[in-house]
């Protein structure tokens, strides 16, 4: 049983999954280097993680080691810890465009690599991730690492060739979503609803819209016939979007996503 996951890097995403992490209680020990300070004293003044402003120190102790940098981090920070790791670590990249082969790469060896790629949503505890997993890792190590990434959110595991994919319907969606609500609460406004309200109304909206398709398991179009009786005002809007293009604009932006997704990690 793995009892040790190391953060390297405790930035907005590293921060949100210390803190699923912590509250659900899936390690019995969390380390944590940042190049500040002033956050390593946050992280363990509110979870009680050990902290260390040494990279290797935290490699040398962790079980299951999540690079949280920026991609362009990645070299630089696995080369100076690449000697520290222990023999059977798990390394978990949260890397876009960063591959499983990239980080074998940089370590310059075979070694167990997770590819991982959480939204934003991870910042209230409900992020969606999709995780791959190389050929080394073993069917615990798989439980270890669903652990990690259900302790914030949800995780579904896919081909690392389907990520740029995900990308798209995941990754980047939560700024269609945000676009969706603040566009229904201006016309909301337009129609005469304060601001604050509109916000909560359009927000809680989508949260609830949301559940509906997880939790009842039914298709997203039967639910919508569902709110569009006869002849009402609903059915009237859905014509509308449809005229207007609504869904072909969502499958185009989505397309674009994706294919820049992959001329990122094909360009790197």
């Amino acid at each position: 049983m793995r009892e040790t996951i190391g953060f390297i890097g405790a930035g907005n995403m590293g921060k949100a999954m210390i803190e699923g992490i912590c509250q659900n209680h899936v390690f019995n020990t969390v380390w944590v280097c940042d190049h500040h300070q002033e956050n390593l004293d946050v992280l363990h003044e509110k979870y009680g993680v050990e902290t260390s402003l040494d990279e290797k120190k935290v490699a040398k102790n962790s079980d299951v080691l999540v690079l949280s940098v920026k991609p362009k981090h990645y070299p630089k920070v696995i080369e100076k810890i690449k000697d520290s790791v222990k023999s059977d670590v798990i390394i978990v990249d949260i890397a876009a465009g960063v591959t499983i082969l990239d980080v074998k790469t940089y370590f310059g060896k075979d070694i167990k690599v997770i590819k991982a790629m959480p939204n934003t949503p991870a910042l209230v505890l409900s992020a969606m991730s999709a995780i791959s997993f190389d050929d080394l890792v073993t069917e615990e190590d798989k439980v270890c690492v669903q652990s990690i990434f259900n302790s914030f959110g949800k995780c579904e595991v896919v081909e690392e060739t389907m990520m740029d994919a995900v990308t798209s319907v995941s990754g980047s969606s939560p700024a269609y979503v945000f676009m969706f609500i603040e566009a229904m609460a201006d016309a909301a406004v337009a129609q005469g609803l304060p601001r604050t309200q509109a916000y909560t109304f359009a927000a809680q909206a989508v949260l609830g819209s949301a559940k509906m398709v997880l939790e009842t398991g039914m298709h997203p179009g039967t639910l919508k016939d569902m709110v569009c009786s006869p002849g009402g005002t609903t059915i009237d809007a859905v014509c509308e979007l449809e005229r207007m293009g609504f869904r072909a604009s969502v499958e185009s932006a989505m397309r674009v996503c994706g294919e820049k997704s992959k001329k990122m990690t094909e360009g790197k």
